[in-house]
């Protein structure tokens, strides 16, 4: 009759219904979620152009669109995807059907790779971060000082470039330490694209130049439209690639859109050129030169035709390296991609320092997922063990761990609910909370049962919500200020921490203050 009286006090009740809103928050599926999930698409793909978009970064993990069958085969892990892949065949029809929609489109030359980024389909709507997951993690510095406004530009554009690059489960948010320093903080978790670092830190200040003129610049002001499919862009076929002294080299090209002012500008700077002959080829005086934050990348000779003539369609070239023919084709591709991306979506206001760079492997990341849960396993142990040796009472041992999973249950449902990323200092916040609803809970619990002759409970109570309380807003003004420390790398820890004791002090404790006043009244 006491435990029933118990539970239906309204803090329990309160408390019961936020772990009910919790539970469904991680995971509204009841049943498992088979196929892969789509994690990006690679941009002019073989996906892209069967319509198969990339998913936002905002959607909560079982939200994206999942591969759950090809050509009737279905799909139940990463192993079975690229099965259904090795069986196709060029040409063939591939009917892809997805949680969305079912895509048919003709299989390429390379079937291995149709353009998507899969992974297996997530249990539940918990983001792991890089430190668990696997990826990078850039911070970047700003060069000179930089306003709000170029600050929100700079992010905009970085996020453009990575949406462009094929990248779209990335993290863009920016960042500031305790003095007042602006930073990027930029998180790409489960790739391990080593080119991204180059492609973020760059300026991206595509200019191209005729005598010295500028005639054209990156952005979608001079260049209307840049082409990245395989019929006009790839590796350039009159030149294909050859033998160096030190291994390969081999030439890129793909063609660009002028706006009508820029093909205006162009025709103006070769008007008055001199003309040359090489052989049976007519070539004005003077080169084209591209330049890429102020450095020559490449340089190009205009055909006599092309005098005085305001023209549109132009085509870009330039060449990459390697040890190996496919690893110099692969190189070449790369550098042409990073060209083409920085093309399109023009230059940063600033220029960009990369200040630390993280990478930690899908495989490390499963590591040290595995350790955590063994040392949160290992610390709620230890704490039964000694709140049963303080106590040597289960009435008060089982009350007090059922309301510490509680805390942790509606720390997860909030982080499903609002997309915040589980990494490893997260974590430690949870575990710092179990620190701290321990001692709160011993508070209540001794504040009860101490042998005063004091017998108005509620004034018992009472006391020791005001010592929990004390307790709880030093906790708070004490992770405020990691909120900004380390140019905000600590964030992590700080939000868990502040909304773990938030959720204790003004939820989960008040219950078992209830729950205990019953129990030993």
């Amino acid at each position: 009759m006491t435990l029933k009286k118990a539970l239906l006090n309204w803090r329990v009740i309160m408390l019961m219904m936020f772990i009910v809103f919790s539970l469904v928050a991680i995971n509204p599926q009841i049943f498992g979620n088979d196929g892969v999930v789509i994690r990006s698409v690679i941009p002019n793909s073989t996906a892209a152009n069967a319509g198969i978009e990339n998913p936002s970064a905002k959607l909560q993990p079982l939200s994206k669109e999942v591969v759950l069958s090809i050509n009737g085969q279905k799909l139940t892990n990463e192993i079975d995807y690229f099965n259904a892949l090795s069986n196709l065949k060029q040409n063939q029809t591939v009917r892809l059907e997805t949680t969305k929609q079912v895509y048919t489109f003709l299989a390429p030359e390379s079937t291995e790779n149709i353009g998507l980024r899969i992974s297996d389909a997530p249990t539940s709507n918990l983001r792991k971060g890089l430190d668990l997951e696997g990826g990078i993690r850039v911070l970047l510095e700003p060069e000179t000082a930089i306003t709000p406004e170029d600050l929100d530009i700079t992010i905009g554009s970085l996020k453009e470039r990575l949406n462009v690059y094929g990248l779209s489960d990335v993290v863009v948010r920016p960042a500031k330490d305790l003095s007042g320093k602006d930073f990027i903080v930029i998180e790409i978790a489960g790739v391990t694209e080593q080119e991204v670092k180059e492609l973020l830190a760059k300026q991206g200040k595509f200019e191209a130049k005729i005598s010295g003129e500028t005639v054209m610049a990156g952005g979608k002001d001079d260049i209307t439209y840049v082409c990245r499919s395989a019929e006009c862009s790839g590796i350039n076929p009159s030149q294909g690639c050859s033998q160096t002294g030190e291994g390969y080299a081999c030439s890129f090209f793909f063609s660009i859109t002028l706006s009508p002012e820029a093909a205006e500008r162009q025709a103006e700077a070769t008007r008055n050129l001199a003309t040359e002959r090489d052989g049976t080829s007519c070539y004005l005086s003077e080169d084209i030169v591209l330049f890429l934050d102020d450095s020559e990348v490449d340089r190009l000779r205009i055909s006599c035709d092309l005098q005085g003539r305001a023209a549109n369609n132009i085509q870009i070239s330039g060449s990459g390296v390697g040890r190996t023919q496919q690893e110099a084709i692969t190189n070449t591709l790369l550098e042409m991609k990073k060209l083409q991306t920085v093309i399109i979506t023009g230059s940063l206001p600033v220029k960009l320092d990369v200040v630390k760079l993280d990478t930690i492997s899908p495989t490390l990341g499963k590591e040290f997922l595995n350790n955590v849960m063994l040392v949160g396993l290992l610390a709620i142990s230890s704490v039964v063990v000694v709140v049963f040796l303080r106590y040597r009472k289960i009435k008060i041992v089982l009350p007090m761990v059922l309301i510490l999973i509680s805390e942790m249950i509606l720390i997860l449902g909030f982080a499903s609910l609002v997309g915040w990323n589980l990494d490893l200092a997260a974590i430690a916040g949870i575990i710092i909370v179990a620190g701290t609803g321990v001692d709160h809970l011993i508070v209540i619990t001794d504040e009860t049962m101490r042998g005063e002759a004091v017998s108005d409970w509620k004034k018992r109570i009472k006391n020791a919500m005001f010592i929990v309380m004390g307790a709880y807003f030093t906790t708070v003004f004490g992770m405020l200020p990691l909120l900004w420390a380390g140019a905000g790398l600590l964030k992590g820890f700080a939000l868990t921490t502040i909304a773990g004791i938030s959720f204790g002090v003004l939820i989960a404790r008040p219950a078992y203050a209830a729950i205990i006043e019953k129990l030993l009244e």
